[in-house]
């Protein structure tokens, strides 16, 4: 029996609204929708709403909503509703009463043509799916039909409200296909019906647009239906006239926007590069249109010329292969070019007095990919007409990319500021790319405008112009090989001459150095003509990012010539960062930068560096911690920490990450003795460990110590050998205290590296030991937490035990372990039993990197059943266990982006336990409804039967497991997976 509620009350009752779908009761919930002012109500009402208009009363309700007597609102939602039954419920609706409901929805049209607009247009929208639902076969000749029934003389309608509606009708019936949920065969059958009635379309829209008498009105619906059309990528031929007849309509202001956007959408279909002869015919309209840009342009009409240029920008990205093919045609094309360079030059700032050029950009692109796609003979020709082009545009460019004046650029809003950063970008971008078709004499014609700037005194000293040079310097070197230019070394002459009294010139002159940092490499002696530039920059808080990332990659890239300038590098360094110019992240650029500087030195003078550069952080860490734990003090601990690890992430005297050529290598004696990192972490250990005791229980202070070991092991490898003892010492202590996943990823890092030594293997059994001890005994307590039983504050953290990002921790150390070092899981004080159950149920949480490092842990872990005997006894015990987990994830219960994860686990046990699989997998998949209530007993045991002969093709079983997960879901054959 169906469940009633109580009935849509008035306005303000905020009565729960029944689901008795009645006249009444809809309209009282309109009410209620528009002008009850609790949102409770309003929402309550909307939901209501949306439940009436899919309920098999709202073909009765609809027509009775769209009476005269009733308000535009109740009107439109009645419109609203027949478009929903008409679009999803179309099978729902008898065969015989097709014409009656077609009839219905004309004279409904009718009568709206000359009332709501908004109502009219739903109307029109409900008859175009029904149209589109009806054809080819039920409704053969649909549109012609439309136009006949409008145009026909006995309607009570006035001859320009008939007009109107049709082409109403007519606008959105292509737009309405682009958005029906037809079938992909019906679609196609439809699409081509559509095609073939555009015959009826056309002619009246050419007509309507050519006649005087048409009221602008009629003209701007004409447009914007043609515009609907071409988007069914009808023939661009058929179109010649319609599109001509926009062009003439370009010139009246009140139709320029639809004429645009119909035009543009004409020419911009995927297939019109078919028609040649009428693409040559459009370029003299385009060319046509110059002297209307040209006005528009002196006048500051932004959206004219935004306009044109968009036509002529559309007609050249998306033809200028066909139109190149056309070389007799070769000079109307150039123009058209020119056209577009134009509009690339527009005048004024963007995006503050123009936002016209930006629209440009990807047509170079085009025409350069075009060019240089023809064969050697015919791109030859077209490079000789194009090159002086593409020079002209970089001119053109640079010109764009400058600067306002200081006054004018203290007026933009930080989004104007943000919009001009993000077109330079873009044309730097630009610039990068036209460089592959003009190569070195790009650079020579660049540094030769440079030279003539700096050095002449004719022309008055602009810092924009000398900026926007640079730019493109450094646009073009940032990602081109420049070290065999022979302009660069004049270039980094010139740049110590350059009046710095800006910014924004300031900023640029830091990044081209950095640019170069490589050819510095290759040519040292050049380093002191930029290297005091840069370390004056370092003390200017406004050049912080430009001037930090360029010593940084100074000292990354040339650091084996730097030891003569390193007592200055490290001084100066040391100054700001103790004046606290730079802001946190910049600092630690800074720390990298030195790690790398002093990597190049002899091990008496790194020492004496470090000694120098972090004695007065540590002696600020000891006083912090004597302190009273704070927030202030966390902060400066945790910069502290920051700032060490950092330096001793790129200090690395045995050049493990060097790509530096072997002869480069030797220039350095083999360090003898400890390393300095080494030497300094057993110094301040006992200091790191003092903070640790007091703040121990803050995760944020705890990653910053683990960072700073993880990352001096990542870098030192070996050479962190002498540390190992005490830092697993240490870190045991932390973890059996207060477990951390950063704990956890610094004891997988310990393991990885340090685990095959047999030197090292006791410190690091013990500390795999405890930390799986710690982590297995919090984990199943914070499980028991989770189950439903009651829990206090203090158990917050077990409950952490179980996220994620911890699980994911431990599951890695495991896995690591495994890989690196099995015997770790010979020792008998290890409870392997209870790893196993743990990743068995990390298979089953929500977040993805744990599932997948959970499926790795168990493709490391079941081939070594048969050479670890307590890893062999775990899986006959619980492998079961382990399978319907698997099952159940491919059942659904797992995102389907993970089955691959998983489809690992079920190679790896076929192929290690055939025999304990053929006889679970069969009892698994026995009960009904497993893993799937869709699946039947013949798909399950087909799947079986696949998934144990395949013994040796991995990517087979993958595509079965996809497969199955598929038929599981009720998504097999569907198009949803179409892209899966």
């Amino acid at each position: 029996m169906e469940r009633r509620e109580e009935q849509p009350g008035a306005a303000g009752t905020g009565a729960a609204p029944a689901l008795d779908f009645t006249v009444e009761n809809v309209e009282k919930a309109l009410h209620q929708l528009y002008y009850d002012p609790n949102i409770e109500n309003k929402n309550l009402a909307q939901k209501w709403l949306m439940q009436a208009q899919v309920s098999p009363q709202a073909w009765h309700f609809s027509w009775q909503l769209l009476q005269p007597d009733k308000v535009p609102e109740i009107q439109y939602f009645g419109a609203s509703a027949l478009h929903i039954k008409i679009s999803r419920y179309w099978s729902d609706i008898p065969t015989d009463q097709y014409e009656s409901l077609k009839a219905q929805l004309f004279t409904q049209i009718t009568r709206f043509a000359s009332g709501s607009k908004i109502v009219l247009t739903r109307l029109c929208v409900a008859l175009a799916s029904l149209a589109l639902s009806m054809m080819p076969d039920a409704w053969p000749c649909a549109v012609a039909d439309m136009v006949r029934l409008f145009q026909a003389e006995d309607s009570p309608v006035d001859g320009q409200g008939r007009c109107l509606a049709l082409l109403e009708l007519l606008t959105v019936l292509p737009e309405e296909f682009q958005t029906s949920r037809l079938p992909q065969y019906r679609k196609g059958l439809v699409r081509a019906s559509l095609a073939v009635e555009c015959g009826a379309v056309f002619p009246l829209l050419e007509q309507l647009l050519q006649q005087p008498s048409s009221p602008s009105c009629v003209r701007q619906k004409v447009l914007k239906c043609f515009s609907s059309w071409v988007q069914l990528e009808v023939p661009l031929q058929d179109c010649e006239a319609l599109i001509q007849a926009a062009f003439a309509a370009l010139q009246d202001s009140e139709l320029f926007d639809s004429s645009v956007e119909a035009i543009v959408n004409a020419i911009s279909q995927p297939d019109a590069q078919r028609y040649v002869n009428t693409l040559l015919k459009l370029i003299p309209l385009v060319l046509g249109l110059q002297e209307q840009l040209r006005q528009a342009v002196q006048n500051g009409d932004m959206e004219t010329s935004h306009g044109i240029c968009r036509i002529a920008v559309a007609l050249g990205e998306n033809h200028s292969r066909a139109l190149l093919d056309q070389v007799e045609h070769w000079q109307s094309f150039l123009a058209l070019v020119n056209m577009i360079m134009f509009c690339t030059g527009i005048p004024g700032h963007y995006p503050v007095n123009e936002t016209t050029s930006s629209l440009t950009l990807t047509f170079w692109y085009t025409l350069q990919d075009d060019i240089l796609s023809f064969e050697a003979e015919k791109q030859a020709v077209y490079q000789q007409v194009y090159r002086p082009v593409y020079f002209q545009l970089v001119d053109v460019l640079l010109h764009k990319a400058q600067f306002p004046s200081d006054e004018e650029y203290g007026f933009w809003s930080s989004d104007e500021k943000e919009q001009f950063r993000i077109y330079r970008v873009d044309i730097s971008d630009t610039l990068m790319y036209v460089y592959e078709m003009l190569g070195a004499e790009l650079l020579s014609n660049l540094y030769d405008k440079l030279g003539r700037l700096l050095t002449s005194s004719e022309e008055p000293y602009s810092w924009q112009h000398t900026e926007a040079l640079l730019y493109g310097f450094q646009s073009i070197a940032e990602t081109i090989d420049v070290n065999y230019s022979d302009v660069v070394p004049g270039l980094i002459g010139l740049i110590p001459r350059i009046s710095i009294s800006n910014v924004q010139l300031a900023d640029t002159v830091m990044f081209t150095i950095g640019a170069l940092s490589e050819w510095l490499a290759d040519h040292p002696v050049m380093i002191n003509s930029v290297l005091p530039l840069v370390l004056h920059a370092l003390g200017n808080p406004e050049l912080s990012v430009s001037s930090v990332s360029t010593l940084k990659k100074i000292c990354r890239e040339c650091k084996y010539d730097l030891p003569p300038y390193a007592a200055n590098i490290v001084a100066v360094s040391q100054d700001v960062l103790m004046k606290q110019i730079h802001k946190t992240s910049q600092c630690m650029w800074l720390m990298q930068a030195l790690g790398f500087l002093l990597s190049a030195l002899q091990v008496e003078e790194i020492l004496k560096n470090l000694h120098s550069l972090i004695s007065p952080y540590i002696q600020q860490l000891e006083k912090l911690a004597e302190e009273i734990p704070n927030p202030s003090n966390k902060l400066a601990i945790v910069h502290i920490l920051g700032l060490l690890s950092n330096l001793f992430t790129t200090l690395d005297i045995s050049h493990h990450e060097d790509d530096h050529e072997g002869s480069e290598l030797r220039k350095l004696p083999v360090p003898q003795g400890p390393n300095p990192v080494v030497v300094v972490l057993q110094q301040v250990f006992q200091l790191i460990q003092k903070v640790l005791s007091k703040w121990l229980n803050d995760a944020q202070v705890v990653e910053a110590v683990c960072a700073i070991f993880e990352k001096s092991v990542k870098t030192l490898l070996d050479d962190f050998a002498p540390m190992v003892p005490q830092l697993c010492e240490m870190l045991g202590r932390m973890y059996s205290t207060i477990p951390q996943a950063s704990a956890l990823d610094l004891t997988r890092q310990l393991v990885h590296i340090f685990a095959h030594e047999p030197a090292h293997f006791p410190p690091i059994e013990a500390l795999f030991l405890l930390v799986t001890s710690v982590t297995l005994t919090l984990f199943q307590q914070g499980l028991r937490l989770t189950r439903g039983l009651s829990w206090s504050p203090e158990d917050s953290l077990l409950l952490s035990l179980v996220s994620g990002p911890m699980v994911l921790a431990s599951i890695s150390v495991g896995h690591g372990a495994l890989k690196r070092k099995p015997d770790l899981f010979l020792c008998e004080r290890l409870d392997v039993k209870a790893v196993f159950q743990c990743a068995v149920l990390a298979l089953k949480f929500p977040e993805a990197p744990t599932v997948k490092a959970s499926c790795g842990f168990f493709t490391e872990l079941l081939p070594r059943c048969g050479e670890v005997e307590s890893v062999g006894k775990v899986v006959q015990e619980d492998g079961r266990v382990l399978l319907i987990a698997v099952l159940e994830a491919i059942g659904g219960q797992a995102s389907r982006s993970l089955m691959d994860s998983f489809a690992d686990i079920l190679f790896a046990l076929n192929k290690h336990c055939f025999s304990l699989l053929s006889m679970w997998i069969k009892e698994a998949l026995q009960p009904p409804g497993f893993p799937s209530a869709r699946l039947s007993p013949e798909q399950k045991d087909t799947f079986s039967q696949q998934i144990l002969r395949e013994r040796v093709n991995k990517r087979r079983v993958k595509e079965m497991v996809k497969e199955f997960t598929l038929l599981c879901r009720g998504l097999h054959g569907t198009d949803y997976t179409a892209d899966y």
